[in-house]
Formats: structure tokens, C-alpha cells, sequence
């Protein structure tokens, strides 16, 4: 017999991050604990992560959701979550650390051992320009040589000078550069400032347009001088509108938020479906705290997906769990010697 409850969580960034859909200072998760009452004291742990105003979950039956799930935990098929991908994320984690044995370690690889690294993207803040710029600076002595740039907040030509100021000195062989608008540009403008940023040879652009807009995406995608990457426009999709959006947008890359998606084993259906297309993938994490990240970025290193990976959020918050996940040079590494600290929940 299984047992199982949860808690709300309240992470505390370390600096405001800034989006094209506003400031972030806090984000809330919500901790499952599930544990087999024949074997009480081995605890399976999974996070429920949300990002208001953009994961798809309805945030106004979310936890009577959760309450509904640990009261019939037993019978957790038969719950419907088919509209709450990042409790299904929370289920999936918790389920599989339970099984394994409660210590938080899923997918046993060279990763988990310490031995390989995860290449990841150093992540840029949208501000003033000088704190992008500042932080961009931090980024490069950190040893990245790729970045990715959260635009669409400040005022585009300064976006621009900050993408000049960059490849003054670090060329397209040296640093790649990626941008993620969040939607921030319009149908009507989006190919043009597109047309601008390959000047500055951008690797990609994420979400240059809100989602929902198949028909003027995929005419960015076929008009652009630069990959077109999407990830909100994957948030929602049910599984037989996946190759239908793939097939009528044809994008350059997909980006995976498995917290946003509904779990791991979705995310790898998009993979699948993303492959038959012909089209590029790398992973992302989307703000969980260490128990979500530590997960994905477990999976992650099973794919053998060589490019940087989206998976340095860790370090955003005043109080996130003590976890054996670090950055060194550029790579997210899992120290296994490390014990998880728990002690926030």
C-alpha cells in the first residue's frame, strides 16, 4: 500500500530574473512524497513545478488536484492529470526514486558517477543594459562558450549593441550565441528583427512569436536566416497534434521542458516525433528547484544529445536543496559523494 502526501515550496531568486512576461522574484513547486507503508522510511520524492502565466496546468483546481491524487494514490491510473503535465512530471519522479530507493537516483549512468559532465548554456537575464551586459561578462570569464540571451524586454537596438559588444570580440567559432524572445515579437515585425540578429551569426532563436500561430510560424521558419527553436508553442499539445505541428511549422529545433510537458517518458514522445521530422532537440529545465533538475538532468545524460543543454537554473535561489549537482567550466556535473539536504520542506 502506498502512501503519499505533499508541500507547497516557495523559492526565493537570487536576483530578479527578468522574462518578456514580466520580473520573477519567488517561484512555487510543490514536493510529492509517495513511500510504500510495508518499507515506511524509503520516500519517493518528485516536484510539481509550475511557472504562472505559462505552464498549462489550472491553477485554480491545482492543489485540489494534488489532495485527490495522494488520497487515491493507490489507484494513481486512474486519476485523471491528462491537464496537469507538471504533476505527472511530480508522479513520474516520485514513482521512480520509490522503486529505486529513495535516493534520488534514477538513471544511474557516468553522469551519476561523477566521471562525465553535461555541457550547458550559461543563461543572460533580461535587464538595464549594463546588468545584461555585466552578466554576459561574468558568463565568458566562467569559461561558456555558449550563451543564451533573454531578449524582448529593453528596447531592441540595445539588444542589438549588446549582441555587437559580444562578437567584438568572441567570434561564432569561439561563442555560440543563442536568444530566446519568450513571444516578445509581433507577426508583423518578427522577420525583420530576425534579419537583424543574423548579423551578430546567432545560432537560434527561441519563440520569436506567441504560441498558437502555426501558419505565421511557419512562415518564419521558412523565410529566416537563423534556426527558428520552439518550446512554448509545445506546452498543451495533445499527442495527436504533435506531428501535425511539426509538420505544418517545420522548425529548426525543439526545446524540452519536461515539467512543462507532462514527465519524462512524454518528453521522449516528442523526441521520437521530432526525429521522424528531421528536426534538432536539446533540454531544458524550467525553474525547478534541485529535485525537478536533478532528475532531468539524470535523463538527459542517458540521450547523449552532445549539444549544451538548457540546465543551469540551479543556482538561482537563496534557498534551494543542498543536491551532489554543481557547475564547473561550463558543464553540470553530479558529485555522488554529496548527501541531498532536504531541510527547506
Amino acid at each position: 500500500m502506498l502512501k503519499a502526501d505533499y508541500k507547497k515550496i516557495t523559492l526565493i531568486f537570487k536576483r530578479p530574473g527578468g522574462t518578456s512576461r514580466g520580473v520573477l522574484t519567488t517561484k512555487d513547486s510543490w514536493i510529492l512524497s509517495v513511500r510504500d507503508t510495508n518499507n515506511p522510511d524509503i520516500i519517493g520524492t518528485g516536484e510539481c513545478s509550475i511557472i504562472y502565466g505559462l505552464s498549462s496546468d489550472p491553477m485554480s483546481t491545482y492543489e485540489a488536484k494534488l489532495n485527490e491524487l495522494s488520497h487515491r494514490i493507490n489507484e494513481f491510473p486512474e486519476v485523471d492529470l491528462s491537464e496537469y503535465p507538471s504533476i505527472r512530471f511530480g508522479l513520474e519522479i516520485a514513482l521512480s526514486d520509490l522503486q529505486s530507493g529513495g535516493k534520488k537516483l534514477l538513471f544511474p549512468s557516468s553522469f551519476t558517477m561523477g566521471k562525465k559532465g553535461i555541457p550547458i548554456n550559461g543563461l543572460v537575464w533580461m535587464g538595464e543594459f549594463e546588468f545584461m551586459r555585466q552578466q554576459i561578462i561574468d558568463k565568458l570569464e566562467a569559461g561558456y562558450d555558449c550563451v543564451k540571451l533573454k531578449i524582448g524586454a529593453i528596447d531592441f537596438n540595445k539588444e542589438l549593441a549588446l549582441l555587437k559588444m559580444i562578437r567584438k570580440d568572441f567570434g561564432k567559432t569561439e561563442l555560440e550565441l543563442r536568444v530566446d524572445a519568450n513571444g516578445a515579437f509581433s507577426a508583423d515585425d518578427a522577420l525583420e528583427k530576425l534579419k537583424q540578429l543574423s548579423e551578430y551569426h546567432i545560432h537560434s532563436v527561441e519563440q520569436p512569436v506567441r504560441q498558437h500561430q502555426w501558419q505565421e510560424m511557419a512562415e518564419l521558419c521558412r523565410l529566416s536566416p537563423i534556426d527558428i527553436a520552439l518550446d512554448e508553442e509545445l506546452i498543451g499539445l495533445k499527442d495527436n497534434e504533435v506531428t501535425t505541428m511539426l509538420e505544418t511549422i517545420k522548425p529548426g529545433y525543439i526545446i524540452l521542458k519536461p515539467s512543462l510537458l507532462g514527465g519524462l517518458r512524454r518528453s521522449e514522445f516528442f523526441i521520437e516525433q521530432a526525429e521522424k521530422q528531421g528536426v534538432a532537440w536539446w533540454v531544458t529545465s524550467a525553474l525547478e528547484s534541485n529535485i525537478g533538475l536533478n532528475a532531468i538532468a539524470q535523463w538527459t545524460a542517458t540521450l547523449n544529445n552532445p549539444m549544451p543543454q538548457g540546465l543551469g537554473t540551479g543556482q538561482l535561489y537563496t534557498n534551494n536543496f543542498t543536491s551532489p549537482l554543481y557547475i564547473d567550466k561550463a558543464q553540470l556535473f553530479y558529485h555522488p559523494d554529496t548527501e541531498w539536504m532536504t531541510d527547506i520542506y
